[in-house]
């Protein structure tokens, strides 16, 4: 499994309670540029829409090869889901405070996966309170290793 893009941030701003691998509909140059690494999850969201799940703002850069007929960068992808997938995730979704965010971006063989997490919105207190449990963790392990 070799990991393309991964949105960090939304491990900071986010609780993610559930995850869910999806497969993306892409144009050929986009597959080429996402074996390059050229990827950016950074404000991507997925809505369900139509009963279909939609990937928004995830920036997969042109290909540097490609010619006039390359894809546009920030284009709406499809994510292919299951309809009881789509249908559950979207009951969950609509509940308030969650949303769906991209945690990353693979490749699973030859064919390009998305995770997707979830998340419910963390407080500025939330962040402070597991950054603290984070660094408590740290000084365990560095006290349980100089022993």
């Amino acid at each position: 499994m070799k990991i393309v893009a991964q949105n960090r941030k939304a491990f900071h701003d986010y609780t993610i309670e559930e995850t869910l691998e999806a497969g993306i509909l892409l144009t050929g140059t986009e597959v080429k540029s996402l074996r390059d690494g050229k990827a950016n999850l950074k404000d991507s969201y997925v809505i369900v829409k139509d009963g279909a799940a939609f990937l928004l703002n995830c920036h997969i850069s042109p290909y540097t090869h490609g010619n006039i007929m390359n894809h546009d960068p920030l284009r709406t992808r499809k994510l292919l889901l299951h309809k009881k997938e789509i249908i559950r995730v979207q009951e969950k979704a609509a509940q308030k405070g969650y949303s769906l965010i991209p945690l990353k971006i693979y490749f699973k063989g030859s064919y390009a996966k998305v995770e997707i997490g979830l998340a419910k919105g963390k407080k500025q207190y939330e962040k402070r309170e597991s950054i603290k449990e984070r660094e408590a963790d740290r000084e365990i392990e560095r006290a349980m290793k100089s022993r």
